[in-house]
């Protein structure tokens, strides 16, 4: 036997990095491996041009999280095709909207709609979809070319449609990779819903260019998570802070078996520190990254080493993406090491070219309307929103430092401060905050807490108690509705 044969049955023997034969989407009891999925896609592509789609249609999507949802985006794409996931939370009105904006030429139905549909018009419900014939023909799709719009979630005015290409996804999908590591063993949940970018971008993209297996969740349900992290053995997950916090709400929380998770991503909003200790307490290090629909969607992303000491930190800018912030004469200058915070301004591969209709007209940054401070050891935060910051008597007020103080307070689960007109400040921030189930809070005590922690102009005219904070599907809260709620109680 020769030197080299010698060890053949004592080298670990590993499979390759992507194998046809592993398995690439699953949902409860169905599996699809890579070669099945590839499959199908390619009959689903051929399905869809029997229906008359072709290069730059739009097919419409409305229907909860599915594997029929991946298979129906990657068959888009390999038509040169757009797709457009719609929100499920909508309105039939609404959706009429996007519809009409987009000019779908087609509207595919899943489960969990039926009681929109009827109002909806001519539709294709999924189960309709007959697979039969493989694509004759694949088009040449090319990396500037449109494959998805995103519609923003339209919390002032009607909802924009952001366009990302086939490049803008590949871009956002490298930089999640040269963030942290993901591997071909990946077992990711992909928990929030496909007609937001976190759905697709932050893990589930990335562990199937890994080859990992991503568990399918129709709908986020906190004990079905903790339940599925210990069935599967799940590594990573993407989602927001809400559903974070849900989750440590949980009566199956303390004796959840989270051993197997490696990376767990949140972003949409900030956490409250106390579910971030949560989190760490039980010995999983969860990492905040910023980003927004137009960049497909990741900007920033914390990082494993220092994670633990910056707990409310969006961390550091992803590898192909520049940054930058705005000074007073609109001119992009470069960030402040420890300053108090500008807004940050964006460019890179990931970020895209314009809303559907409405190509962007800039000198190439993109404006993200975030006012965002950056200390002098690298770590960045969000400080506040430009349009949500509250001008009180020339005072500026940052409605994200005033809701800190208040989720402090016992008893308080969430706050949001938004700007109310007054006659002798211009405006000043009142305050609505949700609280715990069966817990009571005490106004006067928590004004105490506030004028303990907060200087007096920063304190809000107003506290409203509320059973629940008005948010969208992402779980960031409806300012824009809060603030009408004021102006129709105003005289």
């Amino acid at each position: 036997m020769s030197k080299g044969n010698q060890g053949l049955g004592t080298w670990p023997r590993r499979r390759a990095r992507i194998s046809p034969d592993a398995e690439a989407l699953t949902q409860g009891s169905r599996r699809l491996t890579y070669r099945q999925l590839a499959d199908r896609v390619d009959r689903w592509a051929s399905a869809l041009q029997d229906l008359g789609i072709t290069r730059g249609d739009r097919v419409a999507w409305l229907g909860a999280n599915d594997i029929a949802t991946f298979e129906a985006f990657f068959a888009t794409g390999l038509l040169g095709a757009i797709f457009v996931p719609l929100n499920t939370r909508l309105a039939a009105v609404e959706l009429r909207y996007l519809l009409d904006d987009c000019g779908a030429s087609i509207l595919i139905t899943g489960a969990g709609v039926d009681h929109v549909v009827p109002e909806l018009g001519e539709h294709v419900p999924v189960s309709s979809i007959e697979l039969s014939t493989s694509l004759a023909e694949e088009p040449d799709v090319h990396l500037d070319e449109p494959a998805l719009i995103l519609y923003t979630s339209g919390t002032t005015g009607k909802p924009k449609g952001a366009v990302l290409t086939h490049g803008n996804l590949t871009w956002n999908t490298f930089n999640q990779l040269v963030h942290f590591d993901l591997t071909e063993s990946e077992r990711a949940l992909c928990i929030a819903p496909l007609f937001h970018a976190v759905g697709l971008g932050q893990i589930t993209l990335p562990t199937l260019l890994k080859g990992g297996r991503v568990e399918v969740v129709t709908k986020f349900d906190a004990g079905t998570i903790l339940r599925l992290i210990d069935d599967e053995s799940i590594t990573s997950f993407s989602c927001v802070p809400t559903m974070l916090q849900l989750m440590t709400e949980h009566p199956a929380w303390a004796e959840a078996d989270l051993s197997s998770l490696r990376h767990v991503i949140y972003g949409g909003s900030t956490i409250n520190e106390s579910v971030a200790k949560e989190w760490l307490n039980r010995g999983v290090r969860i990492l905040q990254g910023y980003g927004m629909t137009e960049a497909s969607p990741g900007v920033y992303m914390a990082i494993h080493d220092g994670a633990a000491e910056h707990r409310t930190s969006m961390g550091v800018p992803h590898f192909f993406t520049d940054v930058a912030h705005r000074a007073e004469d609109g001119q992009a200058i470069g960030i402040e090491y420890g300053g108090p915070g500008r807004e940050l301004l964006i460019r890179g591969p990931h970020v895209f070219a314009g809303y559907w209709s409405h190509p962007r007209d800039d000198d190439g940054w993109f404006r993200t309307g975030d006012v965002v401070r950056t200390g002098a050891d690298g770590w960045s935060y969000v400080v506040d929103r430009v349009k949500d910051v509250i001008i009180s008597g020339g005072e500026n007020i940052s409605p994200a430092e005033v809701e800190a103080v208040l989720v402090d307070f016992d008893g308080v689960r969430s706050a949001a401060v938004v700007a109310a007109p007054d006659d002798r400040w211009g405006e000043v921030g009142v305050a609505f905050v949700e609280l715990h189930p069966g817990v009571t809070v005490d106004v006067p005590a928590l004004r105490r807490h506030l004028e303990a922690n907060l200087a007096r102009f920063k304190l809000p005219r107003d506290i409203h108690l509320v059973d629940e904070l008005p948010r969208n599907a992402t779980g960031k809260v409806l300012r824009a509705r809060l603030r009408d709620e004021l102006n129709r109680e105003a005289p």
